[in-house]
Parts: C-alpha cells; sequence; structure tokens
C-alpha cells in the first residue's frame, strides 16, 4: 500500500530537515526517530512527517534543550497516547 515516490533515502532526508546526515543517524542511534520504512535491501527511509520531526528536533536543541530532554518529551507523549498503565 506505500508509494515508494514518496520515501526518500537518509542523505535526502537529512538535506530536507537541514540537518547533516550524521545528525540524523545519531537522532536514529539515540531513539528520537525511526525510519518510516526499511527497505527490501535494508535501506532506512523517510517521508516527510519524519522530516518535520527531524526540524522540530533541530528546532528544540537549536533552542537550548538536550537531545536527551527531546527524547523524554517524546517518549512522554508517546506512553500518554497509550492510555494508563
Amino acid at each position: 500500500m506505500s508509494d515508494k515516490g514518496k520515501f526518500m533515502q537518509i542523505g535526502a532526508a537529512a538535506a530536507k530537515a537541514g540537518v547533516s546526515r550524521q545528525s540524523l543517524q545519531y537522532y536514529l542511534m539515540v531513539g528520537l526517530l525511526e525510519a518510516t520504512e526499511i527497505s527490501p535491501t535494508g535501506r532506512r527511509l523517510f517521508d516527510d512527517k519524519a522530516v518535520q520531526r527531524i526540524k522540530l528536533i533541530k528546532k528544540l536543541n537549536e533552542s537550548g534543550y538536550p537531545l536527551r530532554a527531546i527524547r523524554d518529551l517524546f517518549m512522554e507523549g508517546h506512553s500518554d497516547s497509550k492510555g494508563p498503565a
């Protein structure tokens, strides 16, 4: 059901979001972001929603939030959406 034309590889996603490829790889490594899809050959693919999240991470980090705090905010929002445990 996915349209491969909507997805971009890590370098294109990083460029579109205004971050370096290495920064994007770091965001993935520390759990700030997940690839939208993984290709059959193992390439991480990203859509426009992921690019918007990368831009948000960059903006928050530039405004003084450490990456750990950003990750905690994202994790808190994710767990809240599942309801009480």
